[in-house]
């Protein structure tokens, strides 16, 4: 657009080229050579027995405070409908609004993570309530984040960069009232519904799952049009002002949050206290946003459900750098900093001070070291040492390892690192008899190391283990197969393989598109 056009142009006078924030580019391509891409980021070292604590999840809270947004949203979109005509509309449709467009996104976030409830259909299904109250495609937008949590504000790779550099404000401003983010969303939910799947998608969606976007993007638009068609029949604007219009005129609120998160802070760094911000809020704030306010212990630590990150952010607080004290300060020590980036988008925070973490609380925390003993086996650990429904980390011979041992007794031991991302799965959390990575929450089945949710598609090595004299032991013999082939490697040999037949079918080539915008978690 014009504002886009006019900070590059001024940054190419001032002598700074500007940089390229698309998947696509040249600086996705930098982002890879220098090891910004699925890297491995700081996490400070958390006791297993308290992070295992913190990463229970339950139903009551979540259940609760989703039939609380719920009654929420019912109860002033009756009394904006049954106040039309008078004055009280006005505030009743703007608090309904902002409850709908704005605080969908943190229940849209957190159901999405899998980490809200006990229950995967429950998540699940709040987050596809919420995704189309934020007319996000739930495939599309599901695995945006994951990228994002891979490489957090990493230009090139992160496609939930809320507001590039150099900034320009009329677009920032404009982006509370979703005046320039609804009509591309709706056209990009329309090219998908056409089975026309642009570049920056393609980036980061797994071929298998992009019929999914199609036909989720139907879905929305069929939703939509409905309203439409019923607004036009008893000629009324109403419908709309409860479905589909709340997104644009109570976004607002998402952005209010959104833009505390990462703003103002720095690119291209694999340290989530460097590039994210915790806020303190009061408890209003903390019910709309789902305690999204601490921000940083959620990226270093997404295992851990919103409602446990008060108690993880007291854990590690010392291990951070000060949280802003409110919001009001959040904001203008963002605000500054844009100021100064318009000019120079290489500009820095100054006075963010990251603490030198001590070494106990350091993530170099050494794994045990398997002792090798007879019969060319590694020895593990006592049994008596791990409790049902525990887990540890060890390396043998040189392997990286997760010993667990499930509620019923048995013990597993399976690849300590995850197949999808570098992630140490013994940092992450036992979900029944599932282990769930720290990095992106996917999971797979101890028992035969197969994926159970998203991302993970590879499956774990899972290995013997037997129990002899009360000591854990193993061979390091696999007992599963390894996969036939790497799963990302076909998508993108039959990726290029359609192209090569036919290059009109390949919107990669013929459409490029921007990033998803909006929020940024």
């Amino acid at each position: 657009g014009p504002d886009d056009m006019a900070a590059s142009l001024t940054a190419l006078l001032e002598g700074r080229p500007a940089r390229d924030y698309s998947l696509v580019g040249a600086e996705s391509r930098r982002a890879v050579e220098h090891g910004l891409a699925d890297a491995e980021w700081f996490r400070p070292h958390v006791d297993p027995a308290r992070l295992a604590a913190l990463t229970e999840r339950t139903n009551g809270r979540a259940v609760l405070d989703a039939a609380l947004w719920f009654a929420l949203l019912i109860g002033f979109g009756a009394a904006a409908v049954l106040s039309i005509g008078n004055w009280w509309a006005i505030p009743l449709f703007a608090a309904y609004g902002a409850l709908y467009g704005g605080s969908a996104d943190p229940r849209w976030h957190e159901f999405g993570h899998g980490t809200a409830t006990r229950s995967e259909r429950v998540n699940d299904a709040v987050y596809y309530v919420a995704s189309f109250f934020l007319l996000r495609g739930p495939t599309l937008w599901r695995w945006s984040h994951y990228r994002h949590h891979s490489d957090t504000i990493v230009v090139g790779r992160d496609p939930e960069i809320q507001v590039p550099r150099p900034p320009t404000i009329r677009k920032f401003l404009l982006n509370y009232t979703h005046l320039l983010i609804v009509p591309k969303a709706l056209a990009r939910m329309a090219r998908h519904a056409f089975g026309r799947i642009d570049a920056e998608a393609r980036d980061f969606i797994p071929e298998r799952e992009l019929r999914k976007v199609v036909w989720e993007a139907r879905a929305f638009l069929g939703i939509l049009a409905a309203v439409v068609a019923t607004s036009i029949a008893i000629g009324s604007v109403v419908p709309l002002l409860l479905v589909g219009l709340p997104t644009i005129y109570g976004a607002w609120l998402m952005v209010f949050f959104g833009v505390t998160q990462h703003l103002g802070l720095r690119e291209d760094v694999l340290d989530h206290r460097a590039n994210t911000r915790t806020v303190y809020m009061n408890p209003v704030f903390r019910f709309l946003y789902l305690n999204m306010n601490y921000h940083v212990e959620h990226h270093m630590f997404p295992a851990v459900p919103y409602y446990r990150l008060p108690a993880l952010h007291a854990e590690i607080r010392d291990a951070l750098p000060a949280p802003s004290p409110s919001t009001f300060r959040a904001y203008r020590e963002i605000v500054g900093e844009m100021w100064r980036q318009r000019r120079d988008p290489s500009d820095e925070l100054e006075g963010r001070t990251i603490p030198v973490v001590p070494p106990a609380m350091g993530q170099a925390i050494e794994r045990a070291i398997a002792a090798p003993v007879a019969g060319g086996r590694f020895d593990l650990g006592a049994a008596d040492d791990l409790a049902p429904g525990t887990m540890t980390g060890a390396v043998a011979d040189g392997l990286p390892l997760v010993v667990a041992r499930l509620a019923s007794g048995a013990v597993c031991v399976v690849d300590g690192i995850c197949t999808h991302g570098h992630a140490h799965l013994a940092d992450g959390a036992l979900v029944g008899d599932d282990i769930e990575c720290p990095k992106h929450n996917g999971r797979f089945d101890l028992t035969t190391g197969a994926p159970c949710r998203k991302p993970v598609r590879v499956p774990l090595g899972v290995y013997d283990v037997s129990v002899t004299g009360g000591r854990i032991t193993t061979t390091l013999a696999r007992q599963n197969p390894p996969p036939a082939a790497d799963p990302a490697a076909a998508d993108r040999a039959a990726a290029a393989d359609r192209a090569a037949a036919d290059p009109a079918a390949n919107p990669a080539v013929a459409e490029p598109a921007r990033p998803p915008t909006g929020s940024h978690r």
